[in-house]
């Protein structure tokens, strides 16, 4: 054994058996989760896949069984929070993201595992091709091993971050032009159900998120659910404050039996004057941001051409007079 552990100390450094027992250690997680994580297969879908296809059951309800993904339906106890509530806010955010499909949730979860591990391994092999033979510390030994898998980790989360907020800008930004527009439908004659539709055609080339939710109010409404909970569901799906006050008007003028047109009216005139709003805020905001740049712009060459020329001055200033005196040291020495 001492031998052994001297020659892991030559290849890996005075840390090589504690790195090894990690790497097995890893190694021996990795093994283990497909076994541990193993979901067992309910009966009655193992007598329906061993009977075939129901005689009841029709072409589009097998679309609709086959659009989840079977391979990770088996460790959804893993890929998937067993509290309701974090399922609820991560398939909420999924959503507002754009990412629809019933296995959103468990693709994201997985893609963090994936990412993390192969992090982790990533960095366990840059260490030991790289800095083996190196004097490094413990600090940095940790971050050049956990930092790669920490990041693949932190990847997947940063991604639907920014998917979320680039979605609910573009939706902020097309929501006063699709008001208007539904104003000018409704005014026109078509029902709210008609407008709703004609504005997500319209929207699809400027604003697609906009109008991928607004078709799908359309359809939900078309296949009988209730416009409230339609509406509702659109706003969590958007999670944007403008179209959650949207949709309160709504329910409240078919509540209270006003006109559609005169909500939609003041709203929209609301909506155009909170986007000037916006835009001038943005414009305020620019001159305090340009100001670092503009300093660091400007201040270091006009610092240059006002103190350079004196700089020169005095740096020819004290060689001369280095050289006189050295001179004059010169002629005392003879």
């Amino acid at each position: 054994m001492h031998a052994i552990n001297a020659v892991i100390v030559d290849l890996l450094g005075p840390l090589g058996p504690l790195m090894l027992v990690g790497g097995l250690g890893v190694l021996m997680i990795v093994a283990t989760l497909p076994f541990m994580l193993k979901k067992e297969v309910d009966p009655l879908e193992k007598l329906k896949k061993n009977n075939g296809q129901s005689a009841n059951e029709g072409p589009k309800d097998r679309l609709r069984a086959g659009k989840s993904n079977k391979r990770l339906e088996r460790y959804s106890s893993f890929l998937e929070p067993q509290n309701e509530k974090e399922y609820s806010a991560m398939r909420t955010k999924m959503l507002q993201a754009g990412y629809r499909s019933k296995d959103a949730v468990r693709y994201f979860h997985f893609a963090q595992f994936a990412l993390g591990i192969f992090g982790l391994l990533g960095g366990v092999v840059y260490f030991l091709t790289v800095k083996a033979g190196q004097d490094v510390t413990t600090q940095q030994t940790v971050m050049y091993i956990l930092g790669p898998g920490g990041v693949g980790y932190m990847i997947p989360k940063y991604w639907i971050n920014k998917r979320q907020a680039e979605r609910q800008e573009e939706i902020t930004n097309g929501f006063p032009d699709a008001l208007d527009m539904l104003l000018v439908c409704v005014e026109a004659g078509q029902s709210m159900d008609q407008a709703i539709l004609r504005v997500s055609e319209e929207l699809e080339a400027s604003y697609p998120s906009l109008s991928d939710e607004f078709q799908m109010v359309s359809h939900e409404i078309k296949a009988g659910k209730d416009k409230a909970s339609v509406l509702g569901d659109m706003a969590d799906r958007c999670g944007v404050s403008d179209i959650s006050s949207f949709v309160t008007v709504l329910v409240q003028s078919a509540t209270f039996g006003t006109s559609v047109a005169d909500a939609l009216r003041v709203y929209a005139s609301e909506m155009r004057d909170k986007r000037v709003m916006r835009a001038e805020e943005k414009a305020n905001k620019l001159p305090t941001k340009m100001t670092l740049a503009t300093m660091m712009l400007t201040v270091p060459p006009l610092l240059i051409i006002l103190i350079g020329p004196s700089v020169l001055g005095i740096t020819k200033m004290g060689e001369i007079t280095a050289q006189s005196t050295q001179e004059q040291a010169e002629e005392q020495s003879r």
